[in-house]
């Protein structure tokens, strides 16, 4: 029985299915509290939570975003039932770190990650199409690097203690969501997208249903395009178009696409950054192995090396934020279109250097 229920949570079709439910619940979130076209963002959402920690001082984005509580969890929950969790890591950490950091930095030029692209092009907003090109450019050069032999080394096989922190630390986040004391950071109402949020259970209950089927499904919205270009798989690209289709159908049945570039919600028009931030973040994240979901859900699972990254991700949004690189609907700022460029050179040199052939 339990085989039967691992091949049918390994199958193509229950990706197929997941990324449809994930699109749904991705676009049903707005209805439910989110902002727009930010049912989930996973970039987003833990630079939210920096905030809430006086990691930055941005009081229009501070909250406990209790989805990303859930993803982590999930995974937990997923890897443990199906005896998928193992501590390990050693894999380059430090370098990790820093790729998350640029991950989350070129996602806050654009605003959004690869998932939240997605969701704003199935909500009409158009400037989704030029992060989506920039997402594959990006991809495509991480697998110029592959092809020459990059690699961030093995991992090992490390005490079990080392595998519990992510999960320990999301437990933790959510005790502080539920008590809020009061040396956590909330946006005011009306003062910003921190303050648009669906119940915390309601949150919490999607991002742990995300993480159990991310888990078993492999999902990642940077893989995807990776294995197809690579190796002309489907699999995983099977389920960005499953995502991608069900949000746009979602927000049909509910009315919310608007077709256009201008005016779209938490969203500027810089094509030029639009593209190149999502193409460091495109990069940057093939060299990771995945994107900022895909890590959260290895962390999940006792990957200390995702966590590395995530804990990049999360110091990344209070670098981005505390030194002024974060877009704004008016545009890029004067220091984020620097700190991308900077952001590739350091992909680019990583990815030469890192290499089993030299």
């Amino acid at each position: 029985m339990f085989m039967v229920l691992t091949r049918w949570f390994t199958s193509k079709w229950l990706i197929i299915i997941g990324g449809l439910i994930f699109g749904v619940l991705g676009s049903l979130l707005v209805e439910w509290g989110n902002p727009a076209n930010m049912g989930i963002c996973a970039a987003c959402f833990l630079r939210d939570i920096t905030g809430a920690l006086g990691l930055h001082r941005a009081g229009a984005v501070q909250y406990i975003r209790p989805e990303i509580i859930g993803f982590v969890l999930g995974a937990f929950g997923s890897a443990f039932i199906f005896r998928e969790f193992r501590s390990r890591g050693g894999s380059a950490p430090m370098i990790r770190f820093i790729l998350g950091a640029f991950v989350m930095i070129g996602a806050l030029v654009f605003l959004g990650c690869p998932i939240r692209a997605l969701l704003r092009l199935a909500g009409g907003d158009l400037n989704g199409i030029t992060a989506l090109a920039g997402i594959v450019f990006g991809v495509l050069i991480g697998i110029f690097f592959l092809k020459r032999g990059f690699n961030l080394g093995r991992s090992f096989k490390m005490g079990s203690m080392a595998g519990w922190i992510m999960p320990a630390a999301m437990i933790g986040l959510l005790l502080l969501a539920i008590i809020t004391p009061s040396y956590i950071f909330e946006t005011a109402k009306g003062g910003g997208p921190g303050a648009l949020h669906a119940a915390l259970g309601v949150s919490l209950v999607v991002g742990i249903a995300v993480g159990v089927m991310a888990q078993r499904t492999r999902f990642c919205t940077v893989g995807g395009w990776r294995d197809l270009f690579l190796m002309r798989d489907t699999y995983l690209f099977s389920g960005i178009a499953a995502f991608f289709i069900g949000a746009l159908v979602t927000n049909a049945i509910i009315g919310n696409v608007t077709w256009g570039f201008e005016d779209q919600p938490i969203a500027h028009t810089d094509h030029l950054w639009n593209f190149f931030s999502m193409t460091l973040v495109g990069l940057a994240a093939t060299l990771l192995g995945g994107c900022p979901l895909r890590q959260m859900i290895l962390s999940g699972e006792g990957d200390t090396d995702a966590g590395m990254t995530v804990l990049g991700l999360i110091v990344g949004a209070a670098f981005a934020h505390n030194f002024l690189l974060t877009s704004s609907a008016a545009g890029p700022s004067d220091f984020g279109p620097i700190a991308v460029i900077v952001g590739l050179g350091f992909c680019a040199t990583v990815g030469l250097t890192m290499r089993d052939r030299v």
